[in-house]
């Protein structure tokens, strides 16, 4: 706190408007010469010099330089087909030291690898019409999220991907957006043009299908397990809460980086929303 200010005091506008942050533009991404870009993401670890650009039929790897005011193309891969090829959504995976991107465009999802910038898998037809996003669980390196036009919201293991692991149908419309919970990856927020935000309990293919487990080392005897406790099932997978505070598409669904148990949406209206996962899951999940 400013030493000339005092607790309670108010600041004048010309005070507050002293102190407030100025954006600076650190480099700029010259995509003009590739095309339209659909998509930009930063690399999810390290020290943020690297930033994929979806141009067009183009996957652009770039190095942020610290001595300049322009990025630096350090590679770049393109996609072969017949017709127009089009990238419409792209995602930076967070495993294997962050050298695998998978990327969406009309309906397939494919793999890269950012090191030859190769295709590492494909997954024609993944859902019956336009892959609209996106999203590599946190916990298990190898799971993947789709959503698309054909309203349904899909889950894959990227080593095998003729099947998906898991298939979402609770939306009406399209689905503009998925993602998974940054902590507990059982926790699933889907968006749609149905206007309704949707929560998920996906815990069957999360890094804890049966729940938080305890060591019967650490019980106590009066919290020894008794045999019916045993025998119980894992937990099933469900829709935990719709949310129908929109009255327009909702385009954006995304976790707080702060908060692990809340997130915000976003309408065509231009709404935004501030919601909770409900206390009674919370707690469920860490006890």
């Amino acid at each position: 706190m400013p030493e000339d200010s005092e607790p309670g005091g108010h600041e004048s506008p010309d005070d507050s408007a002293s102190t407030a942050h100025t954006l600076e533009l650190l480099c700029h991404l010259d995509n003009t010469a590739h095309g339209s870009t659909a998509c930009v993401t930063w690399e999810p670890t390290g020290d943020g010099k690297r930033v994929i650009s979806l141009v067009d039929n183009r996957i652009l790897l770039w190095d942020l330089q610290k001595s300049s005011s322009q990025a630096l193309l350090a590679s770049s891969a393109s996609l072969e087909g017949k017709g127009q090829l089009k990238f419409t959504s792209g995602r930076w995976s967070p495993h294997h030291n962050c050298t695998q991107v998978a990327t969406a465009n009309d309906t397939t999802v494919r793999g890269w690898d950012t090191r030859s910038m190769s295709q590492t898998y494909c997954i024609e037809n993944a859902h019956g019409q336009l892959v609209r996003d996106l999203d590599f669980n946190p916990n298990k390196q190898y799971y993947l999220a789709s959503c698309g036009d054909d309203c349904k919201v899909k889950f894959w293991d990227t080593r095998h991907v003729a099947e998906p692991v898991k298939t979402l149908e609770e939306h009406s419309h399209w689905v503009w957006n998925v993602r998974y919970n940054h902590s507990h990856d059982q926790l699933v927020l889907t968006g749609s043009s149905d206007s309704r935000v949707i929560l998920s309990n996906m815990v069957s293919i999360s890094s804890e299908p049966f729940g938080h487990l305890v060591d019967d080392d650490d019980l106590s005897d009066q919290e020894e397990r008794r045999p019916e406790d045993k025998s119980q099932e894992p937990p099933q997978d469900s829709v935990i809460a719709t949310y129908e505070e929109h009255e327009d598409s909702v385009y954006a669904v995304e976790w707080s980086s702060a908060d692990p148990w809340l997130f915000a949406s976003l309408s065509y209206d231009g709404r935004l929303v501030i919601n909770r996962v409900p206390r009674a899951l919370k707690y469920h999940i860490l006890l």
